[in-house]
């Protein structure tokens, strides 16, 4: 899995193991991935890899030729701001990790998934309702949860399963929760645990972690447009 040093990809890796999974753990930061190691105990493996990067992403695709029985597409990033006021340099880095990682990995998992084999994309309920301020980061969500859904369409004859796994703000070192209400912000372990029971049950294409935001974005999505972007702004 892919972004396992925090957050939500930090308890991925510590339930997987839990549930029995042998777990190999990508990121890029090496401190970290030697910290989770420690916390998993023996039978995991992890790699080093920065998958902004073509080297990173190739690597790790790489890795992918082996036996694995599920992959969790969960490293992303985001830019807060106006996109005009940002760099974009930083936008295409986004890009390029939330959406052509996502790509490169899903289809190197796919050409050799076994039926029985499920493969999670980790996106965001702002691919449902874009946020100003996170262009960017909503457009690629949206890319991510599309995505998915044509997956599991196309790999059900296959037996393999493919889900988006569409979660609100979660309590993660990366996301600013002082605007939200603490009834809608979710830990990463709720996430999770919804995930892997969207997994066993064969649920999909999509799936949005908690009553409150699955409410919310079926509310949002039959509003206007230009009201949703703009009570989300």
């Amino acid at each position: 899995m892919t972004g396992a040093s925090a957050g939500i990809g930090r308890a991925f890796a510590t339930m997987l193991a839990a549930a029995g999974y042998s777990v190999t753990a990508v990121a890029r930061r090496e401190d970290r991935l030697a910290d989770l190691m420690t916390a998993l105990g023996p039978g995991h493996d992890h790699l080093v890899a920065d998958l902004a990067t073509a080297d990173g992403l190739r690597a790790t695709a790489d890795r992918l030729a082996g036996p694995y029985t599920l992959l969790v597409n969960n490293a992303g990033a985001a830019i807060h701001g106006g996109f005009a006021e940002t760099s974009l340099e930083d936008s295409l880095a986004v890009m390029d990790l939330n959406c052509r990682a996502v790509v490169t990995l899903a289809h190197a998992f796919l050409a050799g998934a076994r039926p029985g084999s499920a493969l999670v994309n980790v996106s965001s309920t702002l691919g449902f309702t874009p946020k100003p301020g996170l262009g960017v980061y909503s457009a690629t969500k949206a890319f991510v949860t599309s995505f998915s859904e044509t997956l599991w369409h196309e790999q059900k004859a296959r037996g393999v399963h493919v889900l988006a796994l569409c979660p609100g703000v979660t309590a993660t070192e990366s996301q600013r929760a002082s605007d939200v209400p603490a009834w809608l912000v979710q830990t990463p372990e709720d996430v999770v645990a919804r995930a892997l029971r969207a997994v066993h049950r064969r649920e999909g294409p999509t799936v949005v972690p908690g009553r409150h935001n699955a409410v919310l974005t079926a509310v949002t999505g039959l509003l206007p447009r230009r009201t949703a972007v703009s009570l989300l702004g």
